[in-house]
């Protein structure tokens, strides 16, 4: 197909996407799921509340749909008492097996579902979690099972009469190898046939969604002084045209969500329901983060529910109308993920409960009634040094073991803390952590190192040397 006969096709299929995107049965199924706003509830962190008080939390946010990263019997037994509609998970080291046979998918489903079903009201199964953003071999073994585990998962339903859940998968912008202007939307050639399209073609054929981890605050936050933060938190009143289709954007979701219906399109699957199983604005982050903040994050989640929730629903400019069912992401802030400081502040929660900012999960409350928060100081990128230190209060054994990672790796890296060597003094594990943790830090960062250290480390921009001790920056 000649590149201008691709560009048609895809056009005339997005034009008569608008009515016959779903079905009359499956239209009163993502209506009904669209209306209620969802929370994802992770538990990557030592401070968090038990299952029973955190339930207690998403009914008294009044969110609609709460999203597992786990089948946690613990979890679905308490919610079992609730209206909320549930999604639990196939853990991405559980696909192989599953895929690979009948009966392991049938156990799946016999320990993880039928103990709980009807009385908790599990409406998806999603097996893995962004199983398309990792490329070992073993990863790659895991993405050629993945069809062929979520048919035999939903076989395993039917069989034992269940036709109400749903099973999917969610995915990364990732997956996409261009996404920008929206009409260039393409899946990357190396999942393009054999995995996108068998997968396109099982949620074609069991009405179910294409679920998406989307955030715009990771391309806006890519060039923020060029890109508009406005248009990235719903808040402009400038609008970008694609300079193919015609359509007009006036924010950054709807140009990825539309971007991801395109490439369906060009695969020949227009009409599929989008779902959005992950999106939210980090409330803080490492220094270098520009833009995460609270009141960034407040601004993105108010604005999105009042989009979300919007009746009639108002969908994209490529698929007007169309209710798309959203996951928040995420109930509490997790201390324990790794990575960035951002991975540990996407929570509407604090681990007691309080909540971060104000939010209404009907978009019915004016943004006037919430209190007023606090100016952001870092939506333009910082500049200067930033060093690498311990935090206060940190377990002492803990931080010997870290001290002995950072100083493991390269002689260079510690050689300053030998007797007699010029932060040799004062001889305490804190001291001798910290500056470990800025050399560490300075001389690794280019190879993708975190000023993390397992939850024991934080960035600062105070100097932690003195006229003896010059402790290494990064300069940003």
């Amino acid at each position: 197909m000649t590149p201008f006969a691709l560009f048609l096709f895809t056009l005339l299929a997005l034009s008569s996407s608008c009515c016959s995107a779903i079905g009359p049965q499956n239209n009163r199924t993502v209506l009904a799921l669209a209306s209620r706003i969802g929370i994802n509830y992770g538990k990557l962190g030592n401070n968090l509340p038990s299952p029973y008080q955190s339930i207690n939390l998403i009914k008294t946010i009044k969110a609609g749909h709460v999203k597992l990263y786990d089948a946690d019997p613990e979890t679905l037994k308490l919610l079992s008492t609730t209206n909320l509609y549930v999604t639990i998970m196939v853990p991405n080291n559980q696909i192989i097996s599953i895929g690979a046979d009948q009966a392991a998918a049938d156990n799946w489903v016999a320990t993880n579902v039928l103990p709980f079903h009807p009385q908790t009201r599990i409406r998806f199964v999603l097996v893995g979690n962004e199983v398309l953003s990792y490329s070992s071999d073993q990863d790659k073994q895991i993405w050629a099972n993945l069809v062929p585990a979520m048919r035999k998962v939903v076989n395993s339903l039917r069989a034992r009469g269940i036709h109400n859940i749903k099973v999917g998968t969610p995915l990364a912008m990732d997956a996409l190898r261009s996404s920008f202007p929206p009409s260039s939307g393409t899946f990357r050639e190396d999942i393009a046939v054999p995995v996108m399209l068998p997968l396109l073609k099982f949620l074609n054929g069991t009405n179910s969604f294409f679920f998406l981890d989307v955030y715009p605050y990771f391309p806006w936050s890519t060039d923020p002084v060029n890109n508009h933060l406005d248009f990235a938190l719903f808040e402009s009143n400038s609008t970008y045209t694609d300079p193919q289709t015609g359509l007009v954007y006036t924010n950054l979701l709807d140009q990825m969500l539309d971007s991801v219906i395109f490439a369906m399109t060009k695969l020949g699957y227009p009409n599929i329901s989008l779902a959005i199983s992950e999106t939210g604005w980090p409330n803080d982050g490492d220094i270098h983060e520009t833009g995460a903040n609270i009141v960034n994050a407040a601004t993105y989640n108010r604005n999105l529910i009042k989009k979300m929730t919007a009746n009639p629903p108002l969908g994209t400019p490529a698929r007007r109308g169309a209710p798309i069912p959203t996951f928040l992401f995420s109930l509490f802030n997790e201390n324990q993920k790794p990575g960035s400081g951002t991975e540990r502040h996407w929570g509407i929660l604090n681990p007691d409960g309080t909540p971060i900012y104000d939010i209404d999960f009907s978009g019915r409350r004016s943004f006037s009634g919430f209190d007023s928060l606090p100016k952001p100081s870092n939506n333009v990128p910082f500049k200067g040094n930033v060093w690498c230190v311990a935090v206060d209060g940190a377990d002492e054994a803990e931080l010997g073991q870290a001290l002995n990672f950072a100083c493991g790796r390269s002689n260079a890296t510690c050689a300053a803390l030998a007797p007699g060597g010029e932060c040799y003094a004062p001889v305490t594990v804190t001291w001798h952590a910290s500056y470990a943790f800025s050399s560490y830090w300075a001389q690794f960062r280019n190879q993708s190192s975190q000023c993390y250290f397992n939850g024991l480390a934080r960035e600062t921009t105070t100097n932690p040397g003195n006229e003896r001790c010059k402790f290494p920056s990064v300069t940003l």
